[in-house]
């Protein structure tokens, strides 16, 4: 397919689903970029990371829900083309909320298609996932003649869902227009990658989150695990173009558009091992322990399977905040440890797609973002060095001030054993806290001076933790 880089797109207006997230966001961008005359992002949230970046730029945000059909509606009265990225279940506690999974992914899908045929959109183009055709089974240079992975094997609702509604969507290529039956709408499908860049907030967010915390210190599968990444610029560039291999008004071009009714593999082309491209060089660059530990697939799945159990037995409560995410799950597991990689050629025969930046450069400027943004953080040590010293503070301030009752009799006998009298006890936990309050009043100082919008953070972290906080903040001035 051989157009110009603006075919399609310039003086024409655009809704983009999910418009507010990672994706949609630097797809907002790049249509604008490109002159489309005007984009909308149609969003649940208010507001996010990108909102005001894409106010400046131009960009209509519309606050809505894709479940809600009026809300669909009012966002693509009068649009030439819609990109589909709304979803829900990815990652995290929303992989075991399977109800508002099938809410989301199938029911706002079918709003999608039906606003699209209610007022004349011509082309549909929908962000799938590898899941509708991967379940845990290895897949080796896969391509789109694959089967649709069966319904009732996918071991997440995010994965099941997701297969529904693209099939509903490539089933809908064709479809006439409600008040003109010479518009058709034309759909496809991208079926992107695991996606990285700067300012993904689907998957690393979380894995550093753990990794600061000390839990990220095991890897899953050997290193001969393959698995694909797509560039966020990559992943743009092949949205771009699906929405131009559906134009069906290119003059010298009869017949049907070259992407209706089809679905392609979008990834960097370059299949790695997850902990060995992203992990490690990641967790080096920003001074977290590397893991060490390597879990078979089957023990990692029986770990899984418990973390599951735990975010099912707590359902109820899944959204309130004080309910961690689970530690792993069942389709993670799959996602890391077992060999699953795909061929673009389909997309780059018939789109044109070749990925623009390669996982060399991805990397560096994912990495660059990741150092950028820790510098902005509190930082701190990991949740074991925070369990051992509040532990310990607990411990004497019990033996020096509370009764000796129950168990605090043997707290008491093993301070005494060690320091041998009240006296010394005391003073020891005054001493203790002399130390705290000191260091947290020395970092709040410091703070204001090389860090101050964290200085409020770095004050109380440091009066729970003494030097074990300080000397981040330490190593902070230093640098």
């Amino acid at each position: 397919m051989h157009l110009s880089a603006n075919e399609g797109i310039e003086g024409l207006r655009f809704a983009v689903t999910g418009g507010q997230g990672f994706v949609g966001a630097a797809l907002c961008h790049e249509l604008l970029r490109r002159g489309a005359r005007e984009v909308r992002s149609l969003d649940l949230r208010a507001s996010s990371t990108w909102s005001q970046q894409l106010l400046d730029a131009g960009v209509r945000l519309f606050q809505g829900d894709i479940r809600k059909k009026d809300d669909v509606g009012r966002a693509f009265r009068g649009v030439d083309c819609v990109f589909h990225l709304a979803s829900y279940g990815m990652s995290g506690k929303e992989m075991v909320q399977a109800g508002r999974a099938d809410e989301v992914n199938i029911n706002g899908t079918c709003n999608v298609l039906d606003a699209c045929h209610e007022h004349g959109v011509r082309r549909l183009v929908y962000v799938s996932t590898y899941n509708v055709v991967f379940g845990g089974k290895p897949i080796v240079n896969g391509n789109e003649a694959l089967p649709y992975f069966p319904i009732e094997d996918h071991v997440d609702a995010y994965g099941r869902s997701k297969s529904v509604a693209e099939q509903l969507v490539l089933r809908s290529n064709g479809r006439p227009a409600k008040n003109d039956k010479s518009t058709r709408l034309y759909t496809c499908a991208i079926r992107p990658a695991a996606i990285y860049g700067p300012g993904e907030e689907r998957h690393l967010p979380r894995i550093l989150s753990l990794a600061k915390l000390g839990l990220a210190f095991f890897n899953i599968g050997g290193p001969d695990v393959k698995t694909d990444w797509v560039y966020i610029d990559n992943l743009v560039l092949a949205l771009i173009l699906a929405s131009m291999g559906l134009l069906d008004d290119i003059p010298d071009r009869k017949g049907t558009p070259v992407a209706a009714g089809q679905a392609y593999f979008i990834c960097d082309g370059s299949p790695c091992n997850t902990f060995e491209f992203i992990i490690s060089p990641l967790f080096r660059s920003l001074g977290y322990a590397v893991p060490r530990v390597t879990l078979d697939t089957s023990v990692a799945l029986s770990i899984s399977r418990f973390f599951l159990f735990m975010s099912t037995l707590f359902y109820p409560w899944l959204d309130s905040k004080w309910i961690p995410p689970p530690l792993i799950l069942p389709a993670e597991v799959y996602k890391v440890g077992v060999t699953h990689y795909f061929s673009f050629l389909k997309a780059r025969e018939e789109l044109g797609y070749v990925p623009m930046v390669s996982p060399r450069e991805g990397l560096a400027a994912t990495i660059s973002y990741w150092q950028e943004r820790k510098r902005r953080e509190l930082d701190g040590p990991t949740i074991f060095t925070w369990l051992a010293v509040i532990i310990g503070m607990l411990a004497i301030f019990s033996a020096a001030c509370l009764p000796a009752v129950g168990p605090l009799k043997w707290v008491l006998d093993i301070h005494l054993f060690v320091l041998r009298s009240m006296l010394v006890i005391r003073l020891v936990f005054a001493a203790a806290v002399a130390a705290h309050f000191s260091e947290a009043v020395y970092a709040w100082f410091l703070a204001k001076k090389v860090d101050p919008r964290n200085a409020a953070g770095w004050f109380w972290q440091t009066l729970a933790l003494g030097i074990f906080s300080l000397r981040y903040l330490l190593k902070r001035a230093r640098g």
